[in-house]
This record gives C-alpha cells, sequence and structure tokens, in this order.
C-alpha cells in the first residue's frame, strides 16, 4: 500500500487492506512521463533538435555544466553533438501528464478522505497526511484542491488520535494547508478547532507542543484568528511562559514570542498579555496609540497587581505619558492616569523614576485646587496616595519644587495647606496625608522644616486628636507622625496628652491589646517611649492608669514566649522596655508609688533578665539605663545596721575595742540589702551581666552599662568594697579597655570617673602605674578634657605618681 501513495503502482495494483481502501486502482506510470535525468515525471517537458524530451530545468542545468568545463553540447542520453540548444515546449505530452497527475490526484484525495478516520490503522493516516502535505508543498493552489474536498476537517478530527505520531503529524499538516491561505485559516476558525490546539500546548512531549505554537503562530497572522485565540482560556498566559521558558528549544521560544507579537494587534489580547506580566504591547498602545486607546490602556494598568521589578520598568517607560495624561482636561483621563500612577508609585524606586519626571507639582496642584476645576474627593484620595507613596520612598524634597514662587513640598504655606485638608476632608484623604506628613518627618533634611509649620499653625492638638480615631489606618498614621515629632515636640506633645482628654488613655490601650503584635501597638509603644522621660505628671497619669502593670505583663508574655512573634516584634519590645524604665526616673516622687510598683513587680530582677537579651541593643542600654536609677536608690533604701555601745571593759581597755562582725550585711552599702526592696545590683548578681556588656559594639550600652557599674563607685557607698566587688567580677580591665578605645567623649568622662575611682585601691594603681597606654590615655585627657574631667584625669595620675600630689608633701612638712 505504501507503493501507491508514492505513485508507483503498477496497473492492477491494490491494497494490502480491502477493508479501507476497497481494490483501488490507479493509472501506470507511462515511461515518456520520466525525465531520463531526474528519473521523475515531467512538469516542464521539452525536446532537443533530435527529439529527446527532458525536464526543463535538468536539461538546462546539463548544458551549464558542460559549459563550465569546456565540454562540447552533446545530448545526455545519445552523447551526439547538438547543433542547438533550442529548447522545444512538449505542450501535448505536458499536458497529458498534468491530466495523468489531476487523474491520480484525485484518485489519492479520495483515498486520502478514506484514510483519514480515527478507526484507520496509524500508517494509513501517517501515509495520508504526508501525501496532503506534499499535494501542498507541490502548488500553492492546491491548498484550494484541499479545501474543496473538505479535507481540513477530517485532518482536524485526527488530532483527537490516541498516537502521538499522527497527532503532531497532523498539527504539521494543518499548518501547511493554512500557510499563506486565509480561506483555509477561516475554516479553522470554526467550532473548537483552536481550542484543540492550544491544548497541546501543556502537553508533556515537546515535539506536540513544538508543532502546535507553529501552527498557532501561522493562523495568529489572520486578525479573526487573533481574537480566536485569545479567547481560549489560558492559551496567552501558555504562550507567554513558553516566550520566557529557558527549557524550551530556541525555535519553540521564537514562535510562542512571534504569536504573541501577533495576538497583540487585537486590545483584548493586550489585556491578557499585561495580566500575565507580558506589559511592552500594553505600554506600547499607551505610547503609541490613539486618544482613545491611550485611556483604555491607562485605565488597565490602573487595575493591574504588578511586582516592584515591573513597577519600575512601567515607570521608566510610561512615566512621563502618564504625568503628561494626568495633567488632561479631561477628566477620565486624568482618572486613568491618577490609577495607573498609584500604582506604580508603591515601590520606592519607581516612586523615585515618577519624581525624576516631575510628577510632584501636578500632584500638589491636584490635592490644592480647590472650587470649580477641583478633582472630585475620590481622586483627591488618589493623589494624596500617589503621594504618600513618593515622599515615603526617601527622596530629598526640600529643593524640588512644586508650586509658585520656588515653593517646595516642606514650604510652611503648602504644609499648612496640608494640615488644613487633614482635618477638613474624611478619613481616607486625612490617612493619606498624615502619611505624607510621615515621610517628610522621617527625613532628617525636612523634618525640621514640617515641626517648625506645626508649630506656627498650632495644629499639634488636632493632630493628637488622630490618636482616637476609630480607623485603624488613621490612627496608625497619626501615632507614627506623633513618634517622628516627639524628639522635637517632647514637651508641647506631653501636655496635649496629660489630662482628661483620653489620647493617652487610648495609647496604653492600644499598646496593651492582647493580639498578635502588629504595626500601629509597635508605633504606639514607640511614642510613648519617646515622650520626655522626667514628665513627672505623665509618669504619674501612667500610673494612675494602670500602664506599667500592663507593659509589665506584656514584657513578661514575651520573654516566656507565650506572645507569638512578628516583624513588629523587637521595636514593640523596645518601646513597651522604654516606657517601663520611665518610673526609674520618678523613685523620688512623694507618694513613693513608683518605689511600691518597682518593689512589688521586682522590676529590678526583670531589668537584670533584659540585659541578658542579645541583639537587642536598645533594649539592653534601655535596661541598663533603669538599673543604673534603681541602684542610685540603693544606698537611701539599704537599712542601716545599729551597733550597740562599747561597754564598761571596752571603755576602760582600748585592746579590747575590736568592732563586732556583722553577718548577711551588703558591704557596698553597709546594711541589709536586697533586690526586690533595695535594688542592689549585688545582691541581684547584676554587676558580671554589666560587666560583660562593656566591649559591646554599641557605645551607648556601654556607657548605660558602665554608668549602671559606677553606681557601686559613688559617694555614699563603701568605694573600696565597690571596687572589689568589680575585681571579683573581672570588671577592672573593661573599665580600662573602654577608657582607651576613645570611642566617644561622653564615654571618655565617664570611663575616667570611674578609673580615678579604681585607683584609690593602691593595689590597682600599682599594677596601673606600668601601663603606658593608661597613662597616655590619662595625660591626654588632662590636657585636653574639659574642666571637670581634667580634674579627674588629674587625680587618677597622682594615683599611680604621674603627678606629685603637692598636698600630701605640704601636710609632712607642717
Amino acid at each position: 500500500m505504501a507503493g501507491n501513495w508514492d505513485l508507483s503502482y503498477e496497473q492492477g495494483g491494490q491494497s494490502d487492506d480491502s477493508h479501507h481502501f476497497d481494490r483501488l486502482h490507479l493509472e501506470p506510470i507511462y515511461d515518456s512521463f520520466i525525465c531520463p535525468l531526474t528519473k521523475q515525471v515531467m512538469r516542464d517537458p521539452v525536446t532537443l533538435e533530435n527529439g529527446q524530451t527532458f525536464e526543463r530545468d535538468a536539461i538546462e542545468k546539463w548544458f551549464k555544466e558542460c559549459r563550465e568545463k569546456g565540454r562540447k553540447l552533446v545530448c545526455p542520453l545519445t552523447l551526439r553533438e547538438l547543433r542547438s540548444t533550442e529548447l522545444n515546449p512538449s505542450i501535448a505530452l505536458r499536458n497529458t501528464i498534468e491530466e495523468w497527475n489531476a487523474r491520480n490526484e484525485a484518485a489519492q484525495i479520495d483515498m486520502a478522505r478514506r484514510s483519514l478516520s480515527l478507526s484507520t490503522p496509524e500508517s494509513d493516516i501517517i501515509l495520508a497526511l504526508k501525501f496532503v502535505q506534499d499535494l501542498c508543498l507541490k502548488s500553492h493552489s492546491n491548498k484550494h484542491v484541499i479545501r474543496h474536498a473538505e479535507l481540513i476537517p477530517m485532518i482536524v478530527d485526527v488530532l483527537k488520535s490516541s498516537s502521538r505520531r499522527v497527532r503532531c503529524k497532523a498539527l504539521e499538516t494543518i499548518r501547511i494547508v493554512v500557510e499563506d491561505d486565509p480561506d483555509n485559516k477561516d475554516i479553522m476558525a470554526e467550532g473548537d478547532t483552536v481550542r484543540t490546539v492550544v491544548k497541546f500546548l501543556s502537553h508533556e512531549q515537546s515535539k506536540e507542543r513544538e508543532e502546535a505554537v507553529a501552527l498557532l503562530h501561522e493562523l495568529s497572522k489572520s486578525e479573526r484568528l487573533c481574537e480566536k485565540i485569545g479567547s481560549v482560556n489560558g492559551a496567552i498566559l501558555i504562550l507567554v511562559g513558553m516566550a520566557s521558558s529557558n527549557s524550551e528549544n530556541v525555535l519553540t521560544v521564537d514562535r510562542a514570542e512571534r504569536t504573541l507579537e501577533n495576538l497583540a494587534h487585537c486590545e483584548n489580547n493586550v489585556r491578557q498579555m499585561a495580566e500575565c506580566g507580558r506589559l511592552q504591547p500594553l505600554l506600547h498602545l499607551l505610547l503609541e496609540g490613539s486618544a482613545e486607546t491611550k485611556l483604555s490602556m491607562a485605565a488597565l494598568l490602573g487595575e493591574l497587581v504588578l511586582n516592584n521589578e515591573v513597577k519600575v520598568f512601567v515607570a521608566r517607560t510610561a512615566g512621563f505619558s502618564l504625568i503628561n495624561l494626568m495633567k488632561s482636561s479631561d477628566m477620565k483621563s486624568r482618572e486613568a492616569a491618577l490609577k495607573a500612577l498609584n500604582q506604580i508609585s508603591s515601590d520606592d524606586t519607581s516612586a523615585k523614576v515618577l519624581i525624576e519626571a516631575d510628577i510632584l507639582p501636578p500632584l500638589v496642584k491636584d490635592l490644592l485646587t480647590v472650587g470649580a476645576k477641583q478633582l472630585p474627593m475620590r481622586l483627591k484620595e488618589v493623589s494624596a496616595t500617589i503621594l504618600a507613596n513618593v515622599v515615603n520612598s526617601g527622596y530629598d524634597f526640600d529643593s524640588i519644587e512644586v508650586g509658585p514662587d520656588h515653593q517646595v513640598l516642606v514650604s510652611e504655606e503648602i504644609i499648612h495647606n496640608l494640615l488644613h485638608l487633614i482635618s477638613n476632608t474624611g478619613p481616607a484623604i486625612g490617612c493619606k496625608l498624615l502619611q505624607v506628613l510621615v515621610g517628610l518627618t522621617g527625613s532628617s533634611s525636612t523634618v525640621y522644616s514640617v515641626v517648625s509649620a506645626i508649630k506656627s499653625s498650632g495644629a499639634l492638638i488636632s493632630l493628637v486628636q488622630f490618636v482616637e480615631a476609630p480607623q485603624r489606618d488613621l490612627r496608625l498614621a497619626s501615632i507614627k507622625l506623633l513618634q517622628n515629632l516627639s524628639p522635637h515636640l517632647g514637651p508641647e506633645l506631653a501636655d496635649c496628652l496629660r489630662g482628661a482628654s483620653g489620647q493617652l488613655s487610648s495609647l496604653i490601650r492600644v499598646t496593651s491589646e492582647n493580639v498578635p503584635i502588629t504595626e500601629e501597638q509597635a508605633a504606639a509603644a514607640g511614642l510613648l517611649a519617646d515622650l520626655p522621660e522626667r514628665d513627672a505628671g505623665l509618669t504619674r497619669q501612667m500610673l494612675d492608669e494602670g500602664a506599667f502593670e500592663l507593659f509589665i505583663s506584656r514584657i513578661t508574655r514575651i520573654r516566656q514566649g507565650e506572645t507569638r512573634g512578628s516583624r513588629f516584634m523587637t521595636p514593640y519590645l523596645e518601646g513597651l522596655v522604654k516606657v517601663l524604665s520611665r518610673i526609674t526616673f520618678a523613685l523620688s516622687e512623694e507618694s513613693g508609688a513608683a518605689r511600691m510598683l518597682c518593689c512589688e513587680h521586682n522590676l529590678a530582677a526583670l531589668f537584670i533578665d533584659l540585659l541578658q537579651m542579645n541583639g537587642l541593643d536598645n533594649v539592653q542600654m534601655v535596661s541598663a539605663m533603669a538599673l543604673e536609677n534603681l541602684s542610685q536608690e540603693s544606698k537611701k533604701l539599704t537599712k542601716l545596721t545599729e551597733v550597740a555601745p562599747p561597754g564598761f571593759c571596752v571603755s576602760v581597755f582600748s585592746c579590747l575595742s575590736k568592732p563586732p562582725v556583722i553577718t548577711g550585711l551588703c558591704k557596698v552599702h553597709r546594711g541589709t540589702c536586697s533586690l526586690r526592696e533595695t535594688f542592689c545590683l549585688l545582691e541581684g548578681q547584676a554587676v558580671d551581666k554589666l560587666v560583660a556588656l562593656l566591649d559591646h559594639t554599641k557605645e551607648n550600652v556601654v556607657e548605660a552599662s558602665l554608668a549602671a557599674v559606677c553606681t557601686l563607685l559613688d559617694d555614699g557607698v563603701d568605694i573600696d568594697e565597690g571596687v572589689q566587688a568589680l575585681l571579683d567580677a573581672e570588671g577592672v580591665k573593661p573599665i580600662l579597655d573602654v577608657l582607651l578605645e576613645k570611642r566617644t567623649d561622653s564615654l571618655r568622662r565617664r570611663a575616667v570617673w570611674a578609673v580615678e575611682r579604681l585607683l584609690r585601691n593602691e593595689e590597682i594603681a600599682y599594677e596601673v602605674s606600668g601601663d603606658p597606654n593608661v597613662s597616655t590615655a590619662l595625660v591626654d585627657l588632662f590636657q585636653h578634657g574639659d574642666f571637670r574631667t581634667r580634674q579627674i584625669a588629674e587625680r587618677a595620675l597622682k594615683h599611680v605618681d604621674k603627678i606629685p600630689n603637692f598636698s600630701g608633701i605640704f601636710a609632712n612638712m607642717s
């Protein structure tokens, strides 16, 4: 049967399978049809002067070779020299061959029709498909023959075959049949044919995928089929994946890419591509399309969810065009542009690109314009959101002009207008504008301008009121802004929060809510922590409201692992600890409430425990500061032991006057101490932990720890015993190292004070006197320090005999 399909049947030949071909007979090939040179049936037979007939192309090639090789022009059959190379067309023979071909092709087409059935053996279907391919490749007009023979639907039908070979060959055949033939492509648009082809894109066998994408590429050249392909669910998504694949072969990737380029001529397909992350077609239409198309694409861009990398790409490609569209007098265009800019401005990098494209002037104008030309409030909210996005990108805004008379974003008039809008618009716009101020106050280059404008407008009271807003986002923005302002407006902010207004209670309630730690809680804790720590009225009110007990509970639960962690855990805990530490600044309060709370909850033990939270530098620093304050109280709270007066014998015989030995006493504080009631660092075994922090990498942690240690060397305690305690804790060398490291002036001043106290111990002084580094450091401070530091350094140098002690000499002379 295979012989039938290569046109070489003998007359009377028949199929080996009579069930399929019903003993089909084809006309034999006559010898006169065959070119002697090519051994193939001739298409354009020509005759030489000697009567021999050849295929025109073949005999012309023969003559050319003879000339190139310098041979005589001879007949290739007789090898006799020819007088003329004139070629006479054999029209009759050509017509006969064409009629023969037509009869045979008609018979073979009929055979193909009967072979293209799912019930036919695989080999027969393959041969039929191969015949159709050869027929179409031989002549473009044969594609019309195939169409009129209604073979295309039959070829499509065999795509359902269970044979992968058949399916691949059918896909290939359809591509050849429809190539450069619009009419055949139109047939493919009928029914579910395109959907069937698309399904092959997801097949695991790469050959089927390759053939399917090649066919789709050809089909996509038809505008009608572009819409049809795009309407198949998942088609564009799969093609986008193939075009960006690293595992497909290069040809398949290229065909998928070119298919998508064709599909992009349909606007609905562009939408799908954009949703799949392929934005180039959308951006092209946004930049080059008609006004209506630009509006449509901008609107679509505003609806998409983009990753940050894509946002940057869009900002760089189309940011300027969107900003121009935002300036349009047409409200629909402005709305579409604003929504698109809102999408892409939410990434810091893309926001900076938009700033450089000059988005700020029209944005500020949109927000501040009132009257007939003002934006609707729903669009002002979008403008406010964009402004919040770009301001929080970290750009330097004190040099970008946004208004007349060289106004910048932090000009007093602009800030006043923003504050006015915050107080006179709804929560949505107010929240976004508060976020704008959060961004501006978070930068050291702009915070002072904003603080100055808030002071001059008297707006602080209004800003504080938002702490009680029912909307969580509005509260959060307000709290974050107040936290940024607190270092600059601390006393004023404390005044606003004190009293019966309720904002302080709201902050305490938010901070102590028993929920997974939120950004709002972390911000509220940070705001409370940054309020002036020595504001006694604020501390008293927090005591009255039970704030410290709530915060102690939260800290304890975090330490015990009962509170679930989050990315806000660290700032939240730091804030709580700092708020709690303010109680240690009120220990001298007359009512004694602060001291009673510290005793009742054993705060000294809690702060000692917090010293060991490695990695949380601020927690360690604040805990050390709190312990310094508590330890300062120890000398006041220690119960001194009363010694009975000496008896008669002792008064007469002085040799019997040895002091009584009293056990269980604190040697440093000379009395009965405890960690809970007198906050004694020795009783709490805190000295080792504080000494361990003296080699911390952060200066503020070292200074706080050193300050706490120095309370054991302070006036009012037994300094010798304090020195001994530091010797026992191996703390002398770390203190000397702090002196030598020359980190900050403040730290060196505290270190030289501690070293002078240590050098009062003769053994330490003797040992240190041999260390030239310590002597050099003391001399440097003696020469270049402030007055107080020079005095202390001088005393220290006297202890190590680097400066004569003239007062002792004068005493001996007298």
